[in-house]
């Protein structure tokens, strides 16, 4: 055997062993209960009676044990056996003993029934290598041994087989094995299922399977971590979901996981570790690595516990390594590895932040912030930021945001919840990144195996919220397990119709887990005592929605709600330790309810989570996107009382126990639609040692984990079951004979099938529609019919090797008899060779042939003749032949072609064909899904209608009996009405009464005295006297048994009146609340005045300032009204207040009468009179209470109507704000129509702006297009002088132009003032109405507070009202045994009554009367009582009622319209089953054409093969008639085989397509069947869903019950979006700002800009300045040539020599003027182009407002521009400077040399000199008004367009505030209807707290006058008995009677206590 084979093979040597058989024959062996091993061998020696006296093997010892504990032990051919289903003994011990005889063995795996058993071997065992997965695969379970191989094996498939997805669950508790035994099944399924094949058909792990196994690394390096019982326990859960195709080939995989212990990350038990990635981190990073991520030693991180705590066998550096290399293989890149590493890193470093508490203060303080510097340098965030974020987060009260500071303690659980948070996140996004590299679409999955791994059961010391939802999730599985294995199991066996008789295992789990899971619900038909207690989980969600809870508040919930849950235990260790504990399946776990509420809530510091988010590493801030599910810090609270402590409020989140319950439900559905196939892994020890294993731990697992169980049922049940059809298809071919031909029923053919088989009957039984075998016997089977198979195949083999022998051997003859022959022939002639007649006969025989040479020449010549003729006929037929030859093969060819076009025909239609099933398969699978959804929607819209039918029928019983009721009250009023008459006549009655029996009590009197003179015996008297005093005595023990009785009932009294004073206080708290209301109603009405009185102020509509001032004259009179109800309600204080001392007068002068009658015995007539006396005035008081009463009554009338009227007239004002609600909209339409308009005039003044630009760049265009003219004229004029007058009319024409465009610019002017005045008009309004606007935003912000105060209130309302219900319901438990009480002593005052009518008759016969005068009244008063009762009862019953049918119809409304949703879904559904179907009859029809194709073409071969015949007969006729034409006939038949190839070839593609038509039409019978099926189905599941439907319908109420609950969540949230508003407000004030420094920067720019335009004018003034100098020098030059043509002829000489030197200093100055003057020009432009694109930019920085960041920038950059450009002009200012200087000098040389010739010239040249100066001066004038004309149309075009843009941002503004004004309004209303609902049902309460106290008071009158009657009858005995005129026996009677009837009320007497409802 090799190393493998040990550890899978048992040794069958050892297992067979004739002396352990011989042994256990001898010995009568059994197993006896051991505590050290669980169980030990024994023999047992006596029987004495139900005890034995066993001797035990392996010491010898002699024991008695009971015969109920001693269990068989097994022969030893079942030692180590591989399935424990065959064990002939099956108990406990056996069990146990084979697993521990295996396990040492080394054999790990065994197979338990069903499943599979598998112990931890705490070793590497060498069965899972590629051999070992070779060797498994394909192979059945009972060929190969037990291992996990086979399990995986199996499932695949079984997979394949059904098409039925499977799952494997490997469950067990912690540190069993099931990650191990997870990476196998996965190993095993990517060897065998992968898509990668080499050439040698080896398989190869492809891309994606490679992938897979290294899924399993990465996961366990950041999800596994090191516990006390297992080195690499997963602290999650996962389902990975192996995705297959059609073919089994892996296509994909998903994983996903399920509740991380992120606990972990911070702290650490002893012994144990974190997760290991932080150990591989620390111990294999590189010194790059580990100075980029500031790692540092074990012992300087707080976050590891335990410091460096490694684990034996296992190096953390190679496995980080592995790990790396793992997620390289996942195709992570680096920098996403590096992101994570970085994660890990700043958890480990958040662990070190350290922070101490301040001196005077509680404020944490952060000392040293290094560690927060390394966390911010590795996050990628601000330092500052993040430690205000931590020691004072901004947290929202109200509507503001604060910083509170923290203290220590809260700190550290802020930095602790963010390291957990971080690596949870860093967890998720690890899983969806290998989902993501794992899950490849390419081709689409067809079925999938899933394999769950989740953590086992856990019991530590303490357990806490992490644990019950690992063991909530265990218990579940097991639930399933024991689900699938024992009751489905059964249930399938009694829907077969087989006999079988249900087994309860007792593993029903089903109370543990409603005690964790249990939600909190009420049924409906119920009321609320029947109350169902909630789950651990709910109670702790329930726990969370309030804002004072704690962790003690919640166990103390858990142990009030769940004392009496069997599976729930108080804990016996001290509650420092444990605070309640759980009975699982796998034993009794104690759990610490330490921060359950906070781990439940998860709550995080939002400011740290905002900062995340925007964090400058991407990995980081993609972690931390989803910011805004988190629960903040401003939800949680009170954290220095405990840090459990919190406050939030319903809806606002989901807590961890929802989304866990979530998960686990979405996993178990998946699971239960799946095939399961189970793992159960066990422990053998804790220690963790290999080769050892604990008996009772072991047996403990498998008693919880239902292992003998499972067992057991597959014995006794039928684990293996087959349809009647495949049985038969199967297994028929061992009953050849058994079945008859033609057609058979499928369970008629199994049974004779069985029959003949000759199977046991107990192995089988036949169902309805399937065979059901015993475990083996499908295997026997299945081995037999291998082994007819083998058979079958070996004779086929035989008979075909026997043919070919026997051919062989032919052919082996025939050479045989040749050579024989030839070896004959030969030996003959080499015998003959040398004989000499031989040779002589050799040469003479051809000499005897001469003679007869001529006779052979003739026969040879008549041999040609003939065989010429038959060579002429031969050739004849030959050329016939080669016609016929010819003709047939272009037949031949013309059929090869019709051939060709069928075969083309065919394979097209092959692929119409093979693409029709394809489609077909596709919409079938559509049509299954689409069949399935419309079944699941008819029975959805089926249950719903029948639901609505049962609720609109209970809502008309309802009615009927509301009518009913309402019929009933008020005959009950009447019959009051009457009783009430009756009962004043009964009263006078009574007086009358009273009088007579005074008059008989006196004559009762006389009588007593003479009876008494005829006592004169004194041994009669001694005698009485003696008797007397026993009697005394004896009623002296009465007497102060009555006073206890009346001590307890006043104790009663007393704790009535509390009760009644706990109401009147909560009845008055209740109307100081609802005063309250209206009063806050009245004060939001109010204000809704105000705000409308401003809004029509504000438009100049104040025509409804009238109906204000009503609304608010009504709302007074409302709260005069509710003062005088007030008033009223004092009044009724101060009348119970006088009942109240009535009472205790009375009491009073009842303990008076007590101390009167001890002292007074013998006065009886003083005392009766008393009694009279004070029965006159109890009648009195009994009068005044009823007064009292009736006038209490009569006020809480008339409250009510004034209720009443209040709340009509609050409807009135409600529909009058509506009305003014309305008449608001219609005056904001106006206002919006008038916006319309206003905006339409902004376009035209906009069209009217674009019009004058144009029209101003026209006139530039003009003017730079005059300045060039200009520029030509000067040139002109500097070489031709004669040309002035040209230029001179030129720049007349200029004039002109520049007189237009003065003009045009003038009206451009006004048009823009115009505009301006216009724009400014616009401001102002709406500048006013912006201001409204805020003032009304602030005043409706002050409404949403109040409307949030008022929530408030209203939810303290709800509480107090639920206390009040309360104590009503105990108030009312009490008054129900006061009702017994009273009834009884009803009762006993009968049997007084009946004492007292024997008496009376004995005395005298008028007492009768008196007595049935008496039992009248009583049955009168009982009956008043009663029905009093009765009334009152009824009134509570019909307010409740009304309620219901309130509820029922708001119901109802919800209900219709998830009907009207469900109806359209279905109506979707319709339509998709409409197109299926039509779809459906488009395939029918291409079959029925492609079923006419087949006909035809299997006519076309008919034909074909008529032709073939006809052919064949002919090249018969042919071969027959010419037999001498052999090589012809050689090739016809050589033709004549291709042509039957060909044929055959034809038959073999009719006969494929014969096939496929035959499959269509199988497919399409299939497809009929199966919709039959789906009918049944859907008819049988019709009927079951009928039977369902009243679950449903609770279910119904349930969700119905969860939509108001999501209802009230909604409210909240609508609140929650108020304040999301709010923040919006704040961030569009935060942006405001910010719009408003861009301003500022723009001013500053403009300011730039007009500095720039300020500099501009002085260089323009300098060129003015140049040009004026210019044009003297031009008008000097002239007046000298002027001067010079003047001259006389005597001053020739001088004339030349001036006019030489002036041209020569005018031709060389003015080119250069010119120059210097177009240079000016130039710049000028470019200055103004500059300019131009100045104002440009500008503008576009005023459109791109919202982006005021790259304005700014922009602006920055433009103004650098501008400093450069100045810079620039600048220097040309100095530049020109430079040449105005040297201009001045020239001009000085001039004037200088002008000077001398000035006195001959000036008086020439003057007049022209001044006209040309005058005309420059008027240019240069122009120039300077058109361009300061410019400037001011630019600015105020500029004006004009800031002006229109904050227009349009106000016109924006004023719509949104307008959306939101209409949204707050709409809210305000919804608000005010929700206010007069809660008014009304406070109403209602107040009426029925009234009922009650009135209840109270009449039971008090009641207990009082029942009270009085007690008292007066204890007064008449003690009199009668003081007189003693009674004989002895009869006093002794009345004693008895009462005692008895004492006896009777003191039990009752006592306080009684409420009974559960």
């Amino acid at each position: 055997m090799s190393d493998a084979d040990k550890f899978l093979y048992v040794d069958r040597n050892l297992v067979n062993n004739p002396l352990a058989q011989a042994d256990w024959a001898s010995k009568k062996l059994v197993w006896v209960p051991s505590e050290r091993l669980g169980f030990e061998a024994g023999s047992v020696k006596e029987e004495r009676g139900d005890e034995c006296v066993v001797e035990l093997a392996d010491s010898g010892k002699k024991i008695r044990v009971n015969k109920d504990d001693i269990q068989k032990m097994n022969p030893p051919k079942f030692s180590k056996v591989e399935d424990m289903a065959e064990l002939t003994c099956l108990n406990e011990a056996s069990v146990l003993h084979n697993l521990k005889e295996r396990y040492y063995s080394g054999l790990i795996y065994t197979y338990s029934g069903l499943f599979c058993v598998v112990i931890n071997p705490y070793k590497n065992l060498p069965i899972y290598s590629e051999e070992i997965v070779d060797m498994y695969k394909g192979k059945k379970r009972h060929e190969m041994p037990p291992h996990i191989y086979a399990i995986t094996d199996t499932s695949y498939r079984s997979m394949m087989q059904d098409r039925e997805d499977q799952s494997i669950l490997c469950t067990g508790e912690s540190g069993a094995g099931k990650t191990e035994n997870t990476k196998k099944v996965i190993q095993y399924l990517a060897h065998v299922a992968s898509s990668h094949k080499t050439k040698k058909d080896q398989v190869s792990p492809g891309e994606l399977e490679k992938q897979l196994l290294q899924a399993n690394p990465i996961l366990e390096a950041f999800g596994n971590a090191k516990t006390v019982k297992n080195d690499n326990s997963s602290r999650f859960g996962k389902f990975i979901r192996i995705n297959f195709d059609v073919n089994g080939y892996i296509v994909g995989a998903n994983i996903e996981t399920y509740l991380l212990e992120k606990s972990r990350a911070i702290r650490q038990a002893k012994d144990e570790r974190t997760f290991h990635i932080f150990y591989y981190l620390l111990t294999g990073a590189g010194d790059k690595l580990r100075n980029e991520l500031l790692l540092e030693n074990y012992n300087n991180y707080r976050f590891l516990s335990n410091g460096n705590v490694t684990i034996p066998g296992q190096q953390d550096k190679d496995l980080f390594t592995e790990t790396m290399e793992a997620m390289r293989i996942m195709s992570i890149p680096e920098d996403e590895q590096i992101g994570m590493l970085k994660v890990v890193a700043s958890v480990l470093q958040l662990g070190n932040m350290s922070f101490k508490k301040e001196r005077h203060t509680d404020q944490a303080s952060m000392p040293d912030n290094t560690a927060a510097q390394k966390v911010c340098h590795l996050m990628g965030m601000n330092v500052t930021d993040f430690t205000r974020a931590i020691l004072s987060p901004r947290i929202k009260v109200g509507r503001d945001y604060v910083q509170k500071a923290q203290t220590q303690e809260q700190a550290e659980f802020a930095v602790e919840a963010l390291a957990k948070a971080t690596y949870e996140r860093m967890f998720r996004w690890l899983v969806m990144r290998i989902n993501k590299a794992l899950d490849k679409t390419k081709r689409q999955g067809a079925s999938f195996i899933g394999i769950l791994d989740i953590a086992g059961f856990e019991i530590f010391e303490l357990n806490s919220f992490e644990q019950l939802c690992i063991n909530y999730t265990n218990e579940k599985l097991q639930q399933l397990f024991n689900h699938t294995m024992f009751i489905l199991e059964q249930e399938e066996y009694q829907r077969e119709g087989i006999e079988w008789s249900f087994i309860d295992f007792g593993l029903d789990l089903q109370p543990c887990i409603d005690l964790i899971e249990k939600p909190v619900s009420f049924p409906p038909p119920l009321p609320s005592y029947y109350f169902l207690p909630p789950g651990i989980l709910a109670l702790l969600d329930e726990e969370c929605w309030f804002p004072k809870a704690t962790d003690k508040s919640f166990v103390e919930k858990v142990l009030q709600e769940q004392g009496t849950h069997p599976k729930f235990l108080k804990p016996k260790k001290l509650k420092d330790e444990a605070d309640f504990c759980i009975i699982h399946y796998a034993g009794k776990v104690d759990y610490k309810a330490d921060e359950w509420l906070m781990k439940n809530m998860d709550p995080l510091n939002d400011n740290v989570a905002t900062l995340l988010n925007q964090s400058t590493d991407k990995f980081v801030s993609e972690l931390w996107k989803d910011v805004d599910r988190i629960v903040g810090l401003d939800k949680v609270s009170g954290m220095s009382e405990m840090p459990g402590a919190f406050k939030t409020r319903k809806g606002m989140f989901r807590t961890v126990g929802q989304l866990y319950k979530e998960q686990l439900s979405k996993l178990m559905a998946t699971l239960r639609n799946t095939n399961p196939n189970f793992v159960r892994c066990i422990i053998p020890n804790h220690e963790k040692k290999a080769g050892k294993l604990d008996p009772h731990l072991v047996l403990d697992q498998l008693r919880c984990n239902g292992v003998l169980e499972g067992i057991r049922i597959c014995r006794q049940g039928f684990p293996n079951r087959i349809v009647f059809q495949e049985f038969r298809q199967r297994y028929e071919i061992l009953t050849p004979n058994a079945i008859p031909k033609g057609f058979m029923d499928g369970k008629q053919a199994c049974v004779l099938m069985i029959k003949s088989l000759e199977l046991d009957p107990n192995l089988y039984r036949i169902g309805q529609s399937k065979v059901f075998f015993r475990a083996g016997v499908l295997a026997h089977l299945e081995e037999e019919r291998d082994m007819k198979i083998t058979d079958i195949i070996i004779s086929f083999q035989a008979w075909c090797r026997g043919y070919v022998a026997r051919k062989a051997f032919a052919k082996r003859q025939q050479q045989l008899t040749a050579m024989k022959v030839i070896q004959r022939n030969c030996a003959a002639y080499l015998k003959l060779r040398n004989w000499q007649w031989w040779r002589l006969f050799t040469k003479v025989k051809p000499l005897l042939q001469v003679s007869r040479q001529e006779e052979e020449m003739q026969a040879k010549d008549e041999e040609l003749n003939k065989v010429k003729e038959k060579h002429l006929y031969a050739e004849q037929q030959l050329q016939e032949m080669e016609e016929k030859q010819q003709q047939l093969s272009a037949e031949k060819m013309a059929l090869q072609e019709q051939l060709q076009a069928e075969t083309e025909l065919c394979a097209e239609a092959e692929e119409m064909r093979a693409r029709l099933a394809a489609r077909k398969q596709e919409l079938e699978e559509i049509l299954h899904d689409l069949e399935a959804r419309v079944e699941e929607e008819e029975e959805r819209a089926s249950h719903l209608m029948t639901e609505k039918k049962k609720m609109q029928q209970n809502i008309s019983d309802l009615e009927q009996q509301l009518d009913e009721e309402e019929a009933a009250r008020q005959k009950l009023q009447l019959e009051k009405v009457t009783l009430e008459a009756k009962m004043k006549k009964i009263e006078d009655d009574v007086m009358v009464l009273d009088d007579q029996n005074n008059k008989l009590n006196k004559e009762k009197k006389l009588l007593e005295e003479r009876i008494s003179e005829f006592t004169t015996n004194l041994a009669e008297e001694e005698e009485k006297s003696k008797s007397l005093q026993k009697l005394k005595t004896k009623h002296e023990a009465m007497i102060t048994d009555l006073e206890d009785r009346l001590r307890r009932e006043e104790k009663q009294r007393q704790e009535l009146e509390k009760n009644r004073r706990k109401l009147e206080g909560d009845f008055t708290e209740i109307h100081d609340q609802i005063a309250e209301l209206q009063a806050q109603i009245a004060e939001l009405r109010a204000q809704l005045a105000k705000k409308e009185e401003e809004l029509q102020a504000a438009l100049a509509r104040c025509e409804e300032a009238a109906q204000k001032n009503l609304a608010q004259k009504k709302i007074r009179e409302m709260e005069a009204q509710l003062s005088e109800l007030q008033e009223d309600l004092e009044l009724e204080r101060q009348a119970r207040t006088k009942a109240e001392k009535h009472r205790r007068d009375l009491g009073e002068e009842l303990e008076a009468l007590k101390t009167e009658l001890e002292d007074t015995l013998d006065s009886t007539a003083a005392q009766q009179e008393l009694r009279s006396k004070r029965e006159t005035e109890v009648a009195q008081l009994k009068k005044t209470l009823d007064e009292e009463a009736k006038v209490h009554e009569h006020q809480l009338v008339e409250m009510r109507q004034k209720h009443g009227q209040a709340f009509d007239e609050l409807n009135e004002q409600l529909e009058q704000a509506k009305r003014n609600k309305v008449s608001m909209e219609k005056a904001k339409q106006a206002l919006e129509s008038e916006r319309n308009e206003l905006a339409i005039e902004l376009q035209s003044l906009m069209q009217g702006k674009g019009e004058s630009e144009h029209r101003r760049k026209k006139a530039e265009s003009q003017v730079q297009e005059l300045q060039l003219k200009h520029s030509e004229s000067e040139r002109q004029r500097m070489e031709l002088a004669e040309k002035l007058s040209k230029v001179q009319a030129e720049l007349d024409n200029v004039n002109s132009v520049l007189t237009e465009v003065e003009g045009k610019s003038i009206k451009s002017a006004k048009d823009c003032s115009s505009m301006e005045s216009q724009l400014q008009d616009v401001q102002e309004l709406l500048q006013e109405e912006t201001r409204q606007k805020l003032s009304l935003g602030t005043r409706l912000r002050q409404l949403e507070d109040e409307q949030n105060n008022l929530r408030e209130q209203l939810d303290e309302e709800e509480v107090a009202k639920r206390n009040v219900e309360k104590q009503l319901q105990t108030v009312q438990a009490q008054l129900a045994e006061m009702r017994k009480k009273v009834e009884q002593d009803a009762g006993c005052l009968e049997t007084a009554e009946e004492g007292k009518k024997r008496l009376q008759r004995d005395l005298e016969g008028t007492n009768q009367r008196l007595d049935e005068k008496c039992a009248a009244y009583d049955k009168l008063d009982k009956t008043k009582t009663r029905l009093q009762q009765e009334l009152d009862d009824l009134l509570v019953d019909q307010d409740h009622l009304r309620q219901i049918v309130s509820n029922l119809e708001k119901k109802q409304k919800k209900f219709d319209q998830m009907l009207a949703e469900e109806k359209n879904i279905s109506a979707r559904y319709a339509e998709e089953r409409d197109r299926a179907e039509a779809e459906a009859r488009e395939k029918e029809t291409r079959a029925l054409a492609l079923t006419r194709e087949l006909e035809s073409l299997m006519d076309a071969k008919e034909e074909l093969d008529r032709n073939n015949k006809l052919l064949r007969a002919e090249m018969e006729d042919l071969v027959s008639s010419k037999d001498d034409a052999g090589k012809n006939v050689h090739e016809l038949e050589k033709s004549k085989r291709t042509l039957e190839q060909q044929l055959e070839e034809m038959k073999t593609q009719l006969e494929e397509l014969e096939d496929e038509l035959q499959a269509t039409e199988d497919a399409k019978l299939r497809l009929e069947v199966n919709m039959q099926a789906m009918k049944a189905q859907y008819e049988r599941d019709l009927a079951g869903r009928d039977e369902m439907g009243e679950e449903k319908k609770r279910a119904l109420v349930k969700q119905v019950r969860e939509m108001e609950m999501e209802l009230e969540d909604e409210r909240k949230q609508r609140s929650a979006a108020v304040a999301a508003r709010k923040k919006l407000e704040l961030d569009l004030k935060e942006l405001e700002s910010g719009i408003d420094m861009a301003n500022k920067n723009r001013d500053e720019a403009l300011k730039q800009l007009k500095k720039l335009q300020a500099q501009m004018k002085d260089l323009i003034r300098e060129l003015e300045d140049t040009r004026m100098s210019r044009e003297e020098i031009l008008a000097q030059s002239k007046e000298t040539e002027k001067k010079l043509k003047g001259m006389e002829a005597d001053m020739i000489q001088m004339q030349e020599v001036s006019i030489h030197t002036s041209s020569c200093l005018y031709y060389m100055t003015l080119p250069f003027l010119m120059k210097i003057i177009a240079q000016a020009a130039e710049e000028r432009r470019r200055l103004e182009a500059r300019i131009a694109q100045l104002e440009e930019e500008l503008e576009e920085e005023q459109c791109n407002t919202e982006l005021t960041n790259d304005r700014l920038k922009k602006a920055m950059l433009q103004t650098d521009q501008m400093n450069v450009e100045l810079t620039a002009e600048r220097s040309s200012s100095q530049r020109l400077e430079g040449a105005r200087s040297q201009l001045d000098r020239q001009n000085k040389e001039l004037k200088l040399k002008l000077q001398e010739l000035e006195g001959t010239v000036k008086s020439k040249y003057k007049a022209n000199m001044a006209a040309l100066e005058a005309k420059i001066a008027q240019l240069e004038d122009q120039l300077e008004m058109e361009t300061k004309e410019r400037q001011g149309a630019t600015k105020l075009v500029r004006r004009t367009e800031k002006k229109l843009k904050e227009v349009l941002l106000q016109v924006d503004d004023e719509r949104r505030n307008t959306e939101q004004y209409k949204d707050q309004v709409d809210k305000l209303n919804s608000r005010m209807k929700q206010l007069k609902r809660q008014l009304e049902e406070a109403e209602e309460e107040a009426q029925r707290a009234n009922a009650n106290r009135r209840k109270l008071q009449r039971e008090l009158e009641d207990a009082t006058e029942s009270a009085d009657a007690m008292n007066r009858e204890v007064t008449t005995l003690k009199n009668k008995l003081r007189r003693g005129d009674l004989p002895f026996t009869v006093r002794r009677t009345v004693t008895r009677t009462g005692i008895e009837s004492d006896e009777e009320t003191e039990p009752k007497s006592e306080t009684p206590e409420p009974k559960p409802e």
